[in-house]
This record gives structure tokens, C-alpha cells and sequence, in this order.
């Protein structure tokens, strides 16, 4: 479902303020990565016009009003509290009420940890476009912000790649790419979507092979 450029570019600005007035200092979830997210979100949107595009607009924006850190015993909780708080926050500003609950299950499904299933074709282009910022040369850059923030080693000092012992990326930063994000390509909701996750799944992979053989000294870069 379109709406006129216009009605886009007003809703667009309030939508961005709101986000602005819970942001926190987290740079791998800032206003740039709603900005990432919706422009993802806009990608996806020409594969399926059915979709209300006021609907991923808002849930793209309103998707981390409450953001809490990866090892945050309750972080598998904080979809449900941003879409609890979205909600509100878009009835004061006068969001068609129509859409909110379309928009809450949108912000709630998007989360990996929340494992709640997308069940609109509009949660489903959400949770696409915020799992497409965590691949590709800034989805690489958010993971080492991430993991330095945790205080997470760089990779493991004699394998890794992994080829002989277990993944565990709560100790290293690179073991995430195998753990996680290799595998968000096929977890993608829309097909739009996973083609361009293996798109950017690809220059990850060869990273790691870079990285991989300098950090054991056999690159001849």
C-alpha cells in the first residue's frame, strides 16, 4: 500500500524524532542504523507492493526505542517493550490507529533473540531489513564495535577459523560470522531479502579468509 510523497517525507521526520528521543550511545544501533534499516526496508518494498509501506516505515524507526546490551539478561524482551512503547508514543502523535497494531508486531518480531514468528508480509520486510545491516562491510564493522564493547577477543589465537575446536563467539568476535550471521541469508522471510543477504554474505566470508591468514602469518599481503 503507497503513500503520497509527501504523506512519506512528514511521517518520515516525526518517525525519525521519535527515535531520536530514546536514542542511547550505542553506535551499532543508532540513528544511522534506522536510517540503514528503512532504506533496506524501501529495497524490499518495490518486491512487494502489497505491503503498507506506512507500516515498515514506522516499525523501521520505532524498532529499537528500547535497546538493551546482547548479555542484558532480559534482552529477548526488549522488542516486546519497544513495541509496547511505540504503540503509545505514535497514538499521542495521532499515527492512524488502524495500523498500530500492525506496527507493534512488526517492531516485536524482528528480534532474533524474541524468536517471535513474523506473521504480515510487513513484519517479515522488517525483519529482512534490520538483518540485512548486520551483513555486508557494515554489518561487519557493527559486529567488532559490538564485541569490543562486550570485551570479546578478536578471534582465537591459534584456529580461527574454527577447523578444530567448538565456535564460541561469546569469546570471539569472529566466530559470530559462522555462529550467526552466515546463517541469516537462509532465515531471510522474503526472497528479496535473502538474495541480497547472500550478496552481502560474501565479502564476509572472504574477510575471514583474509583475516584468517594474516592473523596466522601465512598471507603474502
Amino acid at each position: 500500500m503507497t503513500v503520497s510523497l509527501n504523506e512519506a517525507a512528514a511521517w518520515q521526520q516525526r518517525l525519525a524524532a521519535l527515535a531520536a528521543g530514546s536514542a542511547g550511545n550505542d553506535g551499532a544501533h543508532d540513528a544511522n542504523h534506522l536510517e540503514r534499516v528503512w532504506r533496506n526496508a524501501q529495497k524490499l518494498l518495490t518486491s512487494y507492493p502489497q505491503a503498507d509501506t506506512l507500516v515498515v516505515m514506522a516499525a523501521c524507526y520505532l524498532h529499537d526505542l528500547v535497546n538493551l546490551p546482547k548479555n542484558h539478561p532480559e534482552r529477548d524482551q526488549a522488542s516486546r517493550r519497544s513495541a509496547k512503547l511505540a504503540r503509545h508514543q505514535l497514538a499521542w502523535i495521532g499515527f492512524p490507529p488502524e495500523k498500530l497494531d500492525a506496527v507493534a508486531h512488526a517492531i516485536e518480531a524482528h528480534s532474533f533473540s524474541a524468536a517471535i514468528a513474523a506473521e504480515t508480509i510487513e513484519a517479515k520486510i522488517v525483519q529482512d531489513a534490520d538483518r540485512l545491516d548486520a551483513l555486508g562491510p557494515i554489518g561487519l564493522a557493527r559486529l567488532f564495535y559490538v564485541s569490543g564493547s562486550l570485551g570479546r577477543s578478536l578471534a582465537h589465537p591459534l584456529d580461527p577459523l574454527a577447523h578444530g575446536r567448538e565456535l564460541d563467539d561469546k569469546a570471539y568476535a569472529l566466530d559470530h560470522v559462522a555462529v550467526k550471521l552466515a546463517r541469516l541469508p537462509a532465515m531471510m522471510q522474503t526472497e528479496a531479502g535473502a538474495a541480497l543477504g547472500r550478496e552481502r554474505l560474501a565479502p564476509l566470508l572472504a574477510f575471514c579468509d583474509l583475516f584468517a591468514a594474516e592473523w596466522s602469518g601465512s598471507s603474502d599481503r
